[in-house]
């Protein structure tokens, strides 16, 4: 097989003009990230010539995003309907004269009929990963699906380990001989074996092979060739897992906390058209937090990706777009993305779990959705019966949904402390789940809070969008993972800020905030170092609150991240020395003007200049009138229903006339409730409508209700 790239010395036809560009290329690397919110979803037509083609041949196309149809020479080859996997269209005996114009359109213009169709990150359109050229012999493996036609994956037997590798062919005969050679990291085949193409299935007995593990990535290479024919190869990883509802979660028999974060594929200015030198980054940063696994959200991700995270020890979730708003009409979509994921992505040792979808009662459990995740679940399980699924829910949704009984494992996407409550409802949702769910098998698949830079504050809370409160937020999150040895992994939300256009918060348009890491990459903010005390091994400190740079002279609290036991803080004349884990915290008294502190243990140090001032810049705080969904919970601390202010006691019909009400539920249900609905609902108060039986909101969201219409003005 022999893959040619066809990147360069395309033309783009977008909205009446011509543009001369290379791939990877998407046209909202710039609109998708301003926040107007008007970012263009439209159909573009690549183009590009190519020489002829003779033989057998593939147009390998990596990414496009949503809706591709493949033409050469004005004859319509191929449509395909997802915008994350990829695909081939067969070019045998389509490319014969000596110049042939390949023409791909591309189309990211809303479609009901495939996922997503509404969710918060930006669904940028184009020939995002690249286009390859295909050439291989008559008989070569099969490409269907966009896979390899060759899948390896180990079992582990009672007497020892089998490398079990199905395999398909074209262009083969039934007896014809397809041979496989597994070779250890130094190239030494270790095992071989030999199968008839007619089979389509052959096993390797491996002796006490070096396992895959987060610590030692051990990777093996399988070399398979049909005779006369083509040949390929597949890097694979010997490792098996388990999760236990009360113990968590076991690689190779040994106990392991999952420390995830989860990625969105984009960047500032660059949108998702991604080279592998980003993608490598990425990895660094991941790696460096000290994380050992990563959820890709909420798609499918780039297959170099999944490389990378086979080669650096990174446990992965991966998943479809699946997402937000379930309708029974892309289910078959469903199904398609689902089936390409994992016919891609099997081979890497580093996935253990597939992920069916997201969120997708944030608007309600509608009818047909658990039918529909259970198909999903159940074609996962036929495809690969290898690997675990799961699926993430939403705070919303009740513990003893049926949703939850679906998958294997279960996630919750929470955000107590940010959208919803305080940190301790966590502790309350936590304990609620234990007694009604202890079977089940939980991790927190999302939890984060806004960190947006310039904004800090010495007594943060939720909704000031500072980096501050974001620290804050994940030190007591943190805390509570930590107690509980049940929940067998954790996923920040998010490792990097990321590109959602419909956004206009804290004074920020067209991003997601939520990163450890900034859009651009460049500064690794407070929170990053609080993850990497915590998991890291790399002995380091770091004094937070760096960009708190003018402060209010007199006291001041000053903290350190830090994976080392002991943290002595210098400031002036003064000397402190304390004890402890992760978090230090110093009382300082600045003086006027510049005050040198310094953090040091050992031979690690850290240093910061704060200035000490009569009043504290107004850049430092969220400015007035700025777009906010979040509600600051610690300011109101009673029961007492403030008539002056929205409660369950309201009807319906005076919420909806609300602006604030009507923008909330716009970005959480979408651009419209169907009129005769709230024409329905209207006349009811909100306390009615909770408690009728197909309500499924259980007791602590009800509650909650109330405290969060408490925040709304009249």
């Amino acid at each position: 097989m022999e893959r040619i790239s066809l990147s360069e010395g395309w033309t783009l036809e977008l909205q009446g003009k011509k543009f001369d560009i290379d791939l990877p290329h998407t046209w909202n690397n710039l609109d998708g990230q301003d926040g107007s919110n008007g970012y263009s979803r439209t159909r573009g037509v690549y183009a590009k010539v190519i020489p002829k083609i003779e033989g057998e041949a593939y147009l390998e196309v990596l990414g496009a995003n949503s809706v591709a149809e493949v033409s050469v020479n004005g004859e319509f080859l191929s449509r395909h309907k997802g915008g994350y996997s990829a695909f081939y269209v067969p070019l045998a005996g389509k490319c014969v004269g000596d110049e042939n114009i390949v023409e791909i359109a591309v189309d990211n213009s809303p479609d009901e009929s495939v996922y997503p169709t509404m969710a918060d990150f930006t669904f940028y359109g184009g020939l995002y990963r690249g286009v390859n050229l295909v050439k291989c012999p008559a008989k070569h493996f099969s490409p269907e699906h966009g896979g390899k036609g060759v899948f390896a994956y180990p079992v582990k037997k009672e007497d020892g380990w089998v490398l079990e590798i199905e395999f398909s062919t074209v262009g083969t005969y039934e007896s014809d001989m397809v041979g496989f050679e597994l070779a250890d990291k130094s190239g030494a085949v270790v095992k071989a074996c030999k199968a008839k193409a007619g089979e389509g299935r052959c096993l390797l007995r491996v002796d006490d092979p070096v396992l895959w593990d987060v610590d030692d990535p051990y990777l093996y290479t399988l070399t398979a060739a049909i005779a006369g024919g083509d040949s390929i190869e597949v890097e694979t990883g010997f490792r098996e897992y388990y999760v236990d509802a009360d113990k968590g979660f076991f690689l190779n028999g040994r106990h392991i906390k999952i420390k995830g974060v989860s990625r969105h594929q984009d960047r500032e200015n660059m949108g998702n058209a991604l080279t592998e030198k980003e993608h490598e980054e990425d990895i660094r940063l991941i790696k460096e937090v000290g994380a050992n696994s990563v959820r890709l959200a909420h798609y499918q991700h780039s297959d170099y990706f999944y490389t990378l995270c086979d080669r650096e020890g990174l446990l992965v979730w991966a998943e479809i777009p699946v997402i937000s708003r379930y309708s029974k009409k892309r289910q078959a979509n469903a199904v398609s993305q689902l089936t390409e994921l994992i016919t891609q992505a099997r081979n890497h040792p580093s996935i253990f779990a597939w992920s069916i979808s997201n969120e997708i009662t944030i608007a309600g459990e509608n009818r047909g959705v658990v039918r529909s995740m259970s198909e999903l679940n159940a074609l996962a399980k036929k495809l690969d019966p290898s690997r675990l699924t799961v699926l993430a829910s939403v705070t919303m949704c009740p513990t003893d949904s049926d949703l939850n009984s679906i998958t294997d494992l279960v996630g919750y996407n929470h955000y107590f402390g940010w959208y919803v409550g305080t940190f301790t409802d966590l502790d309350k949702w936590l304990q609620k789940w234990r007694v009604k769910a202890a079977d089940k098998k939980l991790c927190l698949s999302e939890y984060g809070a806004e960190g947006i830079v310039k904004y800090q504050n010495g007594a943060p809370v939720p909704g000031d969008y500072s980096e501050s409160y974001q620290a804050l937020f994940h030190e007591n999150y943190l805390e509570r993972i930590n107690a509980h040895d049940w929940l067998w992994g954790s996923y920040v939300w998010n490792m990097f800020d990321f590109g959602s256009a419909a956004r206009n918060e804290g004074g920020v348009r067209g991003r997601n905030n939520k990163g450890l890491v900034t859009f651009d990459r460049k500064i690794k903010k407070d929170s990053f170092y609080l993850y990497k005390a915590y998991w890291s091994d790399e002995k380091f400190i770091h004094i937070a609150g760096k960009r708190y740079l003018k402060r209010k002279k007199g006291a001041t609290e000053v903290k350190v991240y830090t994976n080392l036991p002991e943290v002595t803080l210098e400031c002036g004349d003064r000397i402190e020395t304390k004890k402890g884990r992760y978090v230090f915290k110093f009382d300082v008294a600045l003086a006027d003007g510049e005050n040198r502190i310094k953090a040091f243990s050992g031979d690690y140090s850290d240093e910061a200049v704060l200035e000490g001032v009569e009043n504290e810049p107004d850049e430092y705080r969220l400015p007035p009138g700025a777009e906010s969904f979040v509600r600051n919970w610690f300011a109101s601390g009673t029961d007492e229903i403030d008539p002056s202010r929205f409660s369950t006691n309201d009807r319906v019909k005076d919420l909806m006339a609300n602006a604030e009400v009507q923008s909330l539920l716009k970005k959480f249900v979408g651009n419209k409730l169907p009129k005769g609905l709230v024409a329905l609902i209207g006349p009811f108060r909100v306390k009615t409508l909770l408690k009728l039986p197909f309500i499924k909101l259980d007791e602590q969201m009800k509650a909650m209700a109330d405290r969060y219409l408490q925040t709304i003005k009249k």
